[in-house]
């Protein structure tokens, strides 16, 4: 239960910042870093990254991003599945 509400609250943050990103590119402000909005992604927040990435149309024309976040989400929802029912 604990490996889903990390991946939900990691989602959370890393879908904010897939937001907060694209704002501040229209902007043209200060951007976060591509290794922090991964990282985010990596440490179970990927499903909330590709969700922002769709949503936002961000960073969809990178190929570690456009390709990476799908394989990443469906790795990290099926590790938590295993972790949730596997007994």
């Amino acid at each position: 239960m604990f490996l889903l509400g990390a991946m939900l609250l990691m989602s959370l943050v890393a879908f904010c910042a897939m937001g907060a990103d694209k704002l501040k590119a229209k902007k043209g402000a200060w951007r976060i870093p591509e290794r922090v909005l991964f990282a985010l992604a990596f440490f179970l927040g990927a499903p909330g990254a590709y969700a922002g990435m769709m949503v936002f149309r961000h960073k969809t024309q990178h190929r570690l991003f456009s390709v990476g976040l799908p394989v990443l989400s469906a790795a990290e929802i099926i590790f938590v599945l295993w972790a949730l029912f596997a007994r």
